[in-house]
């Protein structure tokens, strides 16, 4: 059976160390709403156009256009065993626009839907938040505080140096989940309702939350 593995929580919960490593698990392609984005526009395709166009006018990306975006991405080969999707949805619009593009490309395999809601204290959040660092070259994610590199302000993979984003400040970190729980926290409910939320404890190691989220999505 095909496996669509979605994720909800706040921001500095967790989700993209552990998405990552599930990808890699079961062999998913790990699809990064940001990153997908950014290749869009890279390559230069239609709707990388018209997103940079918006992107550049300081508005969001539409809707739409997201949705046309991630739809063809989840129509490719690779992701006909099952995908793990990052960052999308974050609002009842795109949970509804995912239905829309799953029942269209499932329409003749058995496929199950998974929503992993990551639940973590705010106040872990605001210090993964503000210790938070990550390499300009690879991405890799570290945290001064819970999980450092080995040498300090470097990079372990690619030996160069980290950067702490400007916005990573606790008042921020305050806003940024007040947003979250406004516009993404109803989704709970929606993934609840349909049978297919699976909550996890977000606080702990990464291998104490790694071995929880095997567990849900295992059971």
């Amino acid at each position: 059976m095909k496996k669509e593995l979605i994720f909800l929580g706040p921001p500095a919960c967790g989700k993209g160390t552990q998405t990552g490593r599930l990808a890699e698990y079961f062999g998913f392609p790990h699809i990064d709403t940001g990153s997908l984005l950014r290749a869009e526009i890279a390559k230069e395709t239609e709707e990388g156009k018209i997103a940079k166009f918006h992107i550049d006018q300081g508005h969001l990306v539409p809707l739409d256009l997201v949705a046309t975006i991630i739809g063809k991405r989840l129509a490719e080969q690779d992701c006909n065993n099952g995908y793990v999707l990052d960052g999308y949805p974050r609002s009842m619009e795109q949970a509804l626009k995912l239905d829309e593009i799953n029942d269209k490309i499932d329409k003749d395999i058995e496929a199950s839907l998974i929503a992993v809601y990551f639940d973590i204290d705010t106040e872990i959040l605001a210090e993964r938040i503000i210790h938070r660092q990550s390499c300009p070259k690879c991405g890799e994610i570290y945290n001064k505080k819970f999980k450092p590199s080995k040498i300090e302000n470097i990079c372990d993979k690619c030996n160069v140096e980290l950067k702490t984003r400007t916005d990573d400040t606790e008042e921020i970190a305050k806003e940024r989940f007040n947003t979250y729980f406004e516009q993404t926290a109803p989704l709970i409910e929606f993934y609840k309702n349909k049978g297919v939320l699976r909550k996890i404890n977000a606080n702990g190691t990464i291998e104490e939350v790694w071995n929880r989220l095997l567990k849900v999505i295992n059971d």
